[in-house]
């Protein structure tokens, strides 16, 4: 009864501090054993492995659900948790029911811990001892103040998503869909484009501290996608981290000086993230910028060479791009997200342009393309 009583008192400190950590405490948490992360590694694994069986579109509404589905699967295991370790507490102390004898095992103890948890009030088993008494008390505060969290959780939660989203879908007239870095300074070559541009990157740099902020205190906002399949926090993340580099390599002035702030918080929210998911930057050849790609870049920087008489090289970009695709890289790969190419792309619809229906129309239903909407 002494281990039993034990590891009640172990399992309700553990969940409760691990609840803490979760969802009250704004700071990263680096020690290693923790049930949430524990819990997003196991199960992440298996749910991604297994939306990967389905095909195009249908992988991608199957991932969707991760993220609200694990919180609602998290705190039923939290408050499992703290059943199990009540009902151990209850039952190593051998607390007196009202109910015969002979039904005074672990699964009477459970179900007492269990009505009492949830503050239900059947009343057909209750402790008559001030020790059982004084637990139920406790536990039975602890259960509201558990609910209390609950419900007080879910709304901050989804106001990150929703400020994170709202900056991705602005970006999608400025920079396609999904958002290219060479089709975003495209875009803004135009008279005055060089302040709206400048002006777009500061909004960004704030944009990737609250990402940092919100989702280091709150990983698991992460694993919610958005609601276009070819839109990513990360895409988005990454697109901003090329823009800044081109524009270090080839422009000057307030116009550089602000993509060097950007390009710095991007890349620090990068890493950070990349260290809370524990995906440590792949060394790997890149896939996305190739030196056939630099005589195209090159012409969309044509506007900013004649401005500032610059001659930037390959090398240059290469050396920038080195500091953070190591780490978006991994990322994409654990997250399943896929990054944006960095030649300019083929011309296409935006999302705004388009709609489900037209996609409908112009394919046959079995051949969903991998932007359509989420339904």
């Amino acid at each position: 009864m002494l281990l039993a009583f034990i590891a009640g008192i172990a399992v309700i400190a553990i969940v409760l501090w691990d609840a803490f950590e979760t969802v009250i405490l704004p700071r990263r948490v680096t020690r290693r054993f923790r049930l949430a992360q524990l819990f997003y590694r196991s199960t992440w694994g298996t749910w991604s492995a297994f939306a990967a069986l389905a095909p195009g579109r249908r992988r991608e509404t199957l991932l969707g659900f991760f993220g609200p589905l694990s919180l609602l699967v998290l705190f039923a295991f939290w408050a499992t948790g703290l059943i199990i370790g009540f009902g151990l507490l209850q039952w190593s102390l051998g607390s007196q029911l009202n109910v015969a004898p002979e039904s005074h095992t672990f699964s009477t103890y459970l179900y007492l811990s269990g009505t009492t948890f949830f503050t239900l009030g059947f009343g057909d088993v209750v402790p008559l001892g001030a020790g059982g008494r004084v637990l139920a008390v406790l536990e039975s505060g602890t259960g509201f103040g558990f609910l209390a969290l609950v419900l007080g959780y879910l709304p901050v939660m989804y106001q990150g998503f929703s400020r994170r989203e709202v900056s991705i879908s602005l970006l999608d007239a400025r920079a396609g869909s999904p958002p290219v870095a060479a089709e975003l300074l495209h875009r803004h070559r135009e008279d005055h484009g060089q302040e709206a541009l400048r002006q777009l990157l500061h909004e960004w740099e704030r944009w990737s501290a609250e990402l940092m902020e919100s989702h280091l205190s709150y990983p698991v906002l992460a694993y919610f996608r958005s609601q276009h399949d070819n839109q990513s926090w990360l895409a988005a993340l990454t697109a901003i981290l090329d823009a800044s580099a081109l524009v270090m390599v080839s422009a000057s002035g307030p116009l550089e000086r602000q993509a060097r702030l950007t390009f710095a918080m991007a890349r620090h929210a990068v890493v950070d993230l990349a260290q809370v998911f524990a995906t440590p930057p792949r060394q790997l050849p890149s896939q996305r910028l190739k030196p056939e790609d630099w005589d195209p870049l090159r012409q969309i920087l044509g506007w900013a060479q004649e401005a500032t008489h610059r001659n930037p090289t390959f090398d240059d970009l290469a050396r920038l791009h080195a500091m953070y695709e190591p780490y978006v890289t991994s990322l994409a790969a654990y997250l399943r997200l896929s990054l944006p190419p960095w030649a300019p792309p083929a011309r296409k619809r935006d999302n705004w342009q388009t709609s489900a229906w037209e996609r409908r129309a112009s394919s046959p239903p079995t051949c969903a393309t991998p932007d359509d909407d989420h339904l």
